[in-house]
């Protein structure tokens, strides 16, 4: 029987959902910047971060299964655009790679600092909500990475954090829908 941790359910469970589904696609990105990535302490920070991804969504995997909550749909979808996404941002090169680190991660920071208020106000310290607190946390600190690696010098930094602001924001309507 699936753990209520609280009153509405269905809001947690599109919690679960959708908050796996960005980490899966964090960690598609990851990858992808990882297989076309030539500088051995951009690999080295690159993978950090993909370990902490990992540890993210194995989290969010385990939940989804125990809430008998289902992950969206468009898993297919978010595997090939992470990993594309990724790929190009390497092979465009490292500051564009960290440009799509703290585009992402900084849309990512601000979801999770909705839900975090959401799970607050209703009164029940979750293990959900230490769970989500500490990634908040951690994806703040890739974003701080990817700034002290100079995305901010990114050839159309504005322009193409917008854009992938935009997409992310997409990404996250459907896949709480779908």
């Amino acid at each position: 029987m699936p753990k209520p941790y609280f009153k509405d359910n269905n809001k947690i469970k599109e919690i679960l959902m959708v908050n796996h589904a960005g980490e899966f696609g964090a960690q598609r990105i990851y990858q992808g910047q990882l297989a076309f990535t030539k500088n051995h302490n951009d690999i080295s920070t690159i993978q950090h971060m993909l370990e902490q991804e990992l540890e993210h969504l194995n989290y969010f995997e385990n939940e989804i299964k125990n809430s008998q909550s289902k992950p969206t749909f468009l898993l297919p979808l978010w595997s090939v655009l992470g990993y594309v996404l990724g790929a190009l941002s390497a092979i465009a090169g490292a500051k564009t790679s960290m440009l799509v680190t703290e585009s992402v991660e900084e849309v990512i920071v601000k979801h999770y600092q909705e839900q975090i208020e959401y799970l607050e106000n209703s009164g029940n310290q979750s293990p959900l909500l230490i769970k989500i607190k500490q990634f908040k946390q951690e994806e703040a600190e890739h974003i701080e990475i990817a700034i002290k690696n100079d995305s901010k010098n990114a050839a159309l930094h504005s322009t193409l954090s917008k854009m992938l602001k935009t997409m992310c924001n997409m990404a996250i309507y459907l896949s709480k829908k779908i």
